[in-house]
Parts: structure tokens; C-alpha cells; sequence
């Protein structure tokens, strides 16, 4: 069975590697909605090996977890056996996920200020940890074992750091003199990158080779009561926390059966979704396309797309797995 499943996953990556490969040069970026003249992510992809070993860790843990099959068949979606979370019982039935606040996650905020600009109160701290929590929280339709614990806020003056860029000195500089803790904590920074960008976050695999830089950038205004409208109510940090945990854009391959964000349960989206376009189906005309070869209307509600804050406010159970089997192996957060 595990020669099976890395036979499938070269295959795989033979399909999909040179998207990899020029996501690993090419930030994410995206020109937002050309009312709101703002990128919304600005999160490095993996390389193509990077990738590849993300999945074959994944899967994996996935096959050494699963559940034995039982003689009650399962009535979910085939990513669990239940409601799609993971849990239940049947053929097919996925890892055990830990219910809400089984892990806990130590984050250290760190505010970056340029004289007068950027500074932050408790309260506006303590707002957004509501909105990270309240989404890794669930919303009845999803739970995730995640809950984020602010340990230490830090505030430092300095003009460069804050307006520094993804992959820039001043960026390495802040982060090597605040970054606290390991791989299972959370460093954010919040400041004012310039160009529009929101914010940006490290992947996993990342933290071996360079655990300074670990962490997530978001703009200060994204926050909620900001203005960087219409993502201003807190989920650019939800958005860029599933990037560190583990997680792709719902977008990432396009329209591909193979490939794309890993995830099952999140239908096939041909391009990042912007505003909040009920009924978009972006691969109902990809030419060539077979009745049902990309079910199901873009996952525009997804936290992991491109779309207003206002307009997110889930994650599926494919992801919380997928998270969840990630986060252990590479942050070490289990219950």
C-alpha cells in the first residue's frame, strides 16, 4: 500500500510539479477587486520537492491513522465517513480529529510602529484573537482542535522594519531579533508592508531550514475596525494561519483532477474569487470538460480563497484533516 501511494504521488507531481515549481518564484499575488487596489496574499508557494514531501508526508500519516472500516456504512462525503470532518464510521473513514480547543496554540504578537503610525491597544489584539478563534472554532458545520493563546504582545519603533517586504533584509532583521518559541507557536507581526500587500506566511516545510523565519506579516489595518476595506474584519490572519499550518489557496492547480489544493471536498476553482460572487462556477466552461468532471460551485465562503472578509467563514473537513496530520508532524501541536 505505501509503494501505491508514492507511485500516485510522483504521478501526480509529474502533472501538477511545474505549477510548483514557478509558485516557488513567483508569489502569490493577485490584483484584488479594482475597487479595493490591494493583493491579498503574499504567502510563497512550497517548491516542487517541498510540495511533493508535504504530500507524501500527509498521506502517510493519513494511511497510518485511518480507521478500520466497520460493517455500519458511512453516510458522509468520502472524506470521513460522517459529515465530512473526519470522523464517523464506514469504508473510507478518516483519522480521528480532537474536538474544539484540544490543542493550543501560544502565539507572541508582535507590533511593529513607525513613530506614531501603527500602534495597537489590548483591545484591538484581543479583537482579532476573537475573530482567529471564533473561526478555528467552527461554525456547526466544521470544528477544528485549534485554540490560539496570546502570551506576549511586544511592540518596537522602527521604520524600516516597518514597512518591510516578504523576502527583504529589514523583513530577516525583524523577525531574527522578535521570532519567539518553536515551531508550534505563532509569531505575527503586524505592519505596513506598502503596495497593498495584506499579509504572507511561511509553510511548514519551511521551518526546518530557516525557523527565523517562521511566522505571519499581516497589514495593521486588516484588523478588525481597520480600514483596509473590504478586509478589515480580521480574516487576513485566518487566511494566512491555514497557509502556516499547512494549507494551499482553493484555487491553487485551477481546474485539475489531480493536484490543486489536495483537498477533496473543496471543488476545483479556476481563478481566486473576489467580492463575494454567489453562484461561481469558474470550471463550468473549461473547454473539453466532461458532465460532473468539476463539481460543485467555487468554495467562495472558504477562508482559504481570495474573497471579502464579510464573505468567508469556513473551512471543510478535508482541511481540518489536513491540517491537523500536518501540524503534528511538522509543528508538533497534538492534543
Amino acid at each position: 500500500m505505501q509503494r501505491i501511494i508514492s507511485q500516485l504521488i510522483v504521478l501526480l507531481f509529474a502533472v501538477s510539479g511545474v505549477q510548483f515549481a514557478q509558485g516557488a518564484s513567483d508569489r502569490a499575488y493577485a490584483v484584488a477587486n479594482s475597487n479595493a487596489h490591494f493583493l491579498r496574499c503574499g504567502t510563497k508557494h512550497p517548491t516542487a520537492a517541498e510540495a511533493r514531501e508535504l504530500e507524501e508526508r500527509f498521506q502517510s500519516w493519513k494511511q497510518a491513522n485511518a480507521k478500520k472500516p466497520t460493517s455500519n456504512p458511512g453516510n458522509g462525503n468520502g472524506n470521513g465517513g460522517g459529515g465530512g470532518d473526519g470522523s464517523g464510521s464506514g469504508s473510507g473513514s478518516g483519522p480521528d480529529i480532537p474536538g474544539p480547543g484540544t490543542i493550543i496554540v501560544d502565539v507572541y504578537f508582535h507590533v511593529i510602529t513607525s513613530g506614531d503610525s501603527g500602534s495597537l491597544d489590548a483591545l484591538q489584539i484581543a479583537t482579532q484573537m476573537d475573530v482567529i478563534n471564533a473561526a478555528y472554532g467552527g461554525n456547526g458545520s466544521y470544528t477544528t482542535p485549534y485554540t490560539f493563546v496570546l502570551r506576549e504582545t511586544t511592540t518596537t519603533n522602527n521604520p524600516s522594519w516597518y514597512t518591510a517586504g516578504p523576502g527583504t533584509v529589514a523583513e530577516a532583521q525583524m523577525k531574527t531579533a522578535l521570532r519567539s518559541g518553536d515551531a508550534g507557536d505563532l509569531n505575527i507581526y503586524a505592519s505596513s508592508p506598502g503596495g497593498g500587500l495584506l499579509g504572507w506566511a511561511t509553510f511548514p516545510t519551511s521551518y526546518a531550514q530557516n525557523p527565523f523565519d517562521d511566522g505571519v506579516v499581516i497589514l495593521n489595518t486588516t484588523m478588525p475596525g481597520g480600514i483596509a476595506s473590504p478586509y478589515n474584519e480580521g480574516d487576513t490572519l485566518t487566511h494566512e494561519i491555514g497557509h502556516w499550518l499547512g494549507l494551499y489557496h482553493t484555487f491553487q492547480g485551477g481546474c485539475s483532477e489531480t493536484g490543486g489544493d489536495f483537498v477533496l471536498d473543496t471543488p476545483a476553482e479556476r481563478s481566486p474569487a473576489y467580492g463575494c460572487p454567489t453562484g461561481r462556477d469558474s470550471c463550468s466552461r473549461v473547454k473539453g470538460r466532461k458532465p460532473d468532471q468539476y463539481p460543485g460551485l467555487d468554495p467562495i465562503n472558504n477562508f482559504m480563497d481570495y474573497t471579502d472578509d464579510r464573505c468567508m467563514f469556513e473551512f471543510t473537513g478535508g482541511q481540518v484533516e489536513r491540517v491537523f496530520g500536518l501540524s503534528q508532524q511538522y509543528r508538533s501541536l497534538a492534543p
